[in-house]
């Protein structure tokens, strides 16, 4: 019989999470805010390692490990202690997580390494449960957590628990930019002022990347806005990823810092990011494709 310890390490991607747009639709008596968005994955993004071990760690590399700790606020060890309970057994794993998003950066960095780690974790201890559980743990961490276990261009709205997969999307590339600058989410919705905006879902198919931009001018990030009042670097970036050449849309990501520009191929999306990287070389610029 196989025990854990004789199990293989298994290791997932985590991509950056990306709002195409993001409309604020209303506010629940609880205080959560409800949301219409568009959200896709980017090819770039943390990577996590799970293997055998008879006791839970987190241990953190990479570029972006200096931001975070690893004690039990860390998301990947909420994520494994929660999965653990539901499944009724100890939470046993050393998990390592390379972390290369920018923090609190608007992107899902820390929702997508959590949606990581309970794939993982199922995987690593030969679990099963079924979807609709798994994305209910995942609620009980964060908002984002079901869009980024289900991992595919999505139309998000309710709090973020109500999925339905996107209308196909073309073949494009992004540009993701930060300033190295933490914004918080609360502090962003805060701040947010003025009327609700109705949901907008798309539900038709798009020819090309330009088709997909053209939607997108129509719609818009409402918490662009109040994340340029607390953080005047955001509109510092959309002017610069504007003026790249090819450029079909610049925007803001979630709840900021993070904005992108959509560009129509790699070509055009590598040479935007070399322009913005030797600009303004304190930012963070990583070009990469929606997945499909």
């Amino acid at each position: 019989m196989t025990s854990l310890l004789d199990r293989a390490a298994v290791e997932l991607f985590a991509p950056a999470k990306v709002n195409l747009y993001l409309h604020v639709t209303g506010r629940r008596e609880d205080g959560y805010h409800l949301l219409d968005s568009l959200v896709v994955f980017a090819g770039t993004g943390d990577t996590l390692r799970f293997a055998p071990s008879d006791t839970l760690s987190l241990t953190i590399e990479g570029p972006g490990a200096e931001n975070l700790t690893a004690d039990d606020d860390n998301i990947v060890l909420k994520a494994a202690h929660a999965l653990a309970k539901a499944l009724n057994r100890p939470a046993q794993a050393a998990i390592t997580l390379e972390k290369n998003l920018p923090v609190a950066s608007g992107i899902g960095g820390g929702s997508a390494d959590a949606a990581a780690t309970l794939r993982g974790l199922m995987a690593l201890w030969g679990a099963e449960l079924d979807d609709a559980t798994l994305a209910q743990i995942g609620l009980s961490l964060g908002a984002d957590l079901p869009v980024c276990l289900a991992g595919r261009p999505t139309q998000m709205s309710g709090i973020g628990e109500t999925l339905v997969p996107a209308a196909q999307l073309p073949p494009a590339w992004l540009v993701l930019v930060n300033p190295r600058l933490a914004l918080s989410t609360p502090a962003v919705f805060r701040a947010r002022a003025g009327e609700f905006t109705p949901a907008a879902p798309l539900t038709e198919p798009l020819a090309d990347a330009r088709a997909l931009a053209d939607a997108l001018v129509s719609r818009r990030n409402d918490l662009a806005k109040p994340a340029m009042t607390l953080e005047p670097a955001v509109k510092t970036m959309l002017d610069a990823i504007g003026e790249t050449q090819g450029c079909l849309l610049a925007r803001m990501s979630g709840s900021g810092a993070t904005c992108f520009g959509l560009y129509a191929d790699e070509e055009t999306a590598d040479a935007a990011a070399d322009a913005l990287a030797e600009s303004h070389p304190d930012w963070w610029v990583s070009p990469a494709p929606i997945l499909s």
